[in-house]
């Protein structure tokens, strides 16, 4: 199932041996009701890209002006935004970036308006209301922060749950430092993938991920695969969004895998994991 991004990982580090600055990312975790277990929304990604034509969870790259939309972020402070991330500062850029990609690749937008309620949740052309928005959005005709300004948005960072940041391994010529976070999808909406960068998406639970998706050869980028397997530990969103909220109140520590050859094997070590090289998570 990973054998895949194994390989395009291990070519890259044959090919590149000086590191590159780890673009900040956000990531979500987008999850709804099941009929058992809490179902999660996975994005297939196009060939091409970086894990291309792999199953992932919805994000992207922090943009340069994610700050314009700091002015219309409810439910967390800066200063709980940056003590949760662990930063300085920008914390809450993550958050704008987080509920920007997730409404470009699949629709979804954790927003409200200015009395609280989500967005568009008594229109009754709610769909075709999100939809203009996201195609202002795409085309360029309005940006992020104009999209919020103009329809009275506003981004609910309270929606969106930290739990967990990876960072791609050292002397790769793309790396990612991405966030992790987990949201219910909002009352009367539904992901469509855009079709671009986004091919396909799928609701499943983590087990039938993990399970169904190994037998079908969905490919599983490793952070995806990993917090999938903590996912299905879980039977419903409450305790989810519980462990989640646990784990932020721990603080939550860097992961940044290592490659590691063993008896002929190529395979992904992290902090904690035997043969981990010391020091090389700082």
């Amino acid at each position: 199932m990973i054998s895949y991004v194994f390989a395009i990982l291990i070519a890259m580090e044959r090919n590149n041996s000086d590191s590159v600055k780890a673009r900040p990312s956000a990531t979500v975790v987008l999850v709804r009701e099941g009929e058992s277990d809490p179902e999660i929304l996975m994005v297939r990604r196009k060939a091409g890209d970086a894990f291309g034509d792999s199953y992932a969870f919805p994000g992207g790259v922090v943009d340069d002006d994610e700050s314009q939309a700091q002015a219309f972020c409810r439910g967390t402070t800066t200063e709980q935004a940056d003590a949760a991330l662990g930063l300085p500062r920008g914390g809450l850029d993550f958050y704008s970036a987080a509920v920007r990609e997730l409404f470009e690749e699949t629709g979804v937008l954790l927003a409200r308006d200015s009395q609280g309620d989500w967005a568009f949740s008594g229109d009754q052309d709610a769909e075709s209301s999100l939809r203009e928005l996201r195609g202002q959005l795409d085309s360029g005709v309005l940006s992020w922060a104009e999209i919020l300004r103009t329809h009275d948005l506003r981004i609910a960072c309270d929606a969106l749950h930290y739990f967990s940041f990876w960072e791609t391994p050292l002397r790769l010529p793309k790396r990612w430092a991405a966030r992790f976070f987990l949201a219910e999808i909002p009352p009367g909406q539904d992901a469509q993938h855009d079709g671009s960068e986004i091919t396909d998406s799928c609701w499943m639970t983590a087990a039938e991920i993990l399970s169904v998706g190994k037998e079908a050869g969905m490919k599983l980028p490793f952070p995806t695969l990993s917090n999938l397997r903590k996912i299905s530990e879980f039977r419903t969103i409450d305790a989810l969004l519980r462990w989640a909220s646990a784990q932020a109140a721990e603080g939550i520590a860097k992961i940044r895998p290592v490659i590691v050859q063993d008896n002929g094997k190529t395979r992904f070590v992290i902090p904690g994991d035997p043969g981990y090289p010391e020091g090389e998570d700082q």
